[in-house]
């Protein structure tokens, strides 16, 4: 009986250490990005912790039980965000002479990078990309080549940017040169919403006698490996109470 006891608490205590363990989301964040998806994965009801060692870089956590919606949830949200280059870094001057050809395309890339970034920065984008199409200058002809860009906007589900299409070709035109209204394209992707990622924001906003459910969603393993115990509880003592029946 004792040692079966011993090892019934020893399964149980494994089982809570696994359930209450925390698990690395991502790392080698900064906080404005540790932030974001501390608030997004609160949000959809899933705990979530920051931790950093010299407070420059923070490590995301959670419960490796919401290990998987967690990611989920993240990626429907677009986040972590991605860290554009600016002018300034893609210029930056490190000791050597380029060529027209290399200024040229670090020129081209770069101003990719600073409208990817700010069209980021409409509410409701999860993710934007821009790609211009600049030719080179024909020095033996009298009419330039005209450019042509080509923009990727993937937004929040629900999000209606079709109305600022006209905003955004306007833009990326007055940003580079050689480009015309005509000759930008804006496509518009709805982001595929988390799994879910609706009823869990449902039912936190419902609530249940006054109290969130997503404050009660993180106590939920623990819940069930408390039941466990106390089941296991049961049974050994139905066990030892059969036994002394049997003894008596």
């Amino acid at each position: 009986m004792t040692r079966l006891t011993n090892r019934l608490a020893i399964l149980l205590t494994c089982l809570l250490l696994a359930a209450c363990s925390a698990a690395d989301l991502y790392s080698n964040l900064n906080e404005r990005q540790a932030n974001e998806m501390i608030a997004a994965l609160q949000t959809a009801g899933i705990e979530a912790s920051k931790v950093s060692k010299d407070s420059t870089n923070w490590t995301v956590r959670v419960s490796r039980g919401d290990f998987a919606r967690a990611v989920d949830t993240l990626r429907a949200e677009g986040l972590p965000r991605d860290e554009f280059e600016s002018l300034g870094r893609v210029f930056k001057k490190e000791g050597f002479v380029s060529s027209p050809l290399e200024e040229r395309a670090r020129l081209i890339y770069g101003l990719s990078q600073e409208l990817s970034n700010t069209i980021s920065a409409i509410d409701g984008v999860v993710v934007a990309r821009v790609h211009l199409a600049v030719p080179d200058r024909d020095p033996l002809s009298d009419k330039p080549r005209s450019a042509s860009a080509s923009v990727m906007v993937k937004h929040r589900p629900g999000v209606d940017l079709s109305g600022q299409i006209g905003q955004i070709k306007a833009l990326v035109v007055n940003s580079v040169e050689g480009l015309t209204y005509e000759s930008v394209t804006v496509s518009l992707f709805p982001a595929r919403e988390a799994v879910q990622g609706s009823r869990v924001r449902a039912e936190a906003a419902a609530g249940i006698g006054g109290v969130s459910l997503s404050a009660l969603l993180p106590y939920g393993g623990v819940a069930v490996l408390v039941l466990l115990l106390l089941a296991g509880f049961w049974m050994l003592r139905e066990r030892r109470w059969r036994m002394r029946s049997e003894e008596e």
